[in-house]
């Protein structure tokens, strides 16, 4: 699990990064969409079926990621991930605080148009 943490806090950083063209972060930002998502193919409530679809989406997504980049970018987003993670080891709630609070704006939007 802590890897797949890493590699998802790596994606985050292929994205931000400027250097790399917009065609390479296709796949990164649908896997970093699906892992933040609160819908699941299969909710997660549905013993062991329900985490299955995130063991095996999320590893393929960023496989595929790492088969596309040109060498040397994932393991330079890997060094920056673990350099982000030493230096603020709280970023993961605030990501998630973020992801949360859109969720939550995205159903008050919906609720004042259909009201």
């Amino acid at each position: 699990m802590k890897k797949l943490k890493r590699q998802l806090h790596a994606l985050t950083i292929l994205y931000r990064n400027k250097e790399v063209h917009w065609i390479y972060k296709i796949i990164p930002v649908l896997v970093l969409g699906y892992a933040l998502s609160p819908i699941d193919l299969i909710p997660d409530f549905i013993p062991v079926i329900g985490y299955l679809d995130d063991l095996l989406i999320l590893p393929i997504g960023i496989a595929l990621t790492i088969k596309t980049l040109p060498k040397g970018v994932w393991d330079e987003c890997l060094v920056h991930a673990d350099e982000e993670a030493i230096k603020n080891p709280n970023l993961g709630w605030i990501g998630l605080l973020l992801i949360g609070l859109l969720y939550l704006g995205v159903l008050m939007l919906i609720y004042r148009i259909v009201d």
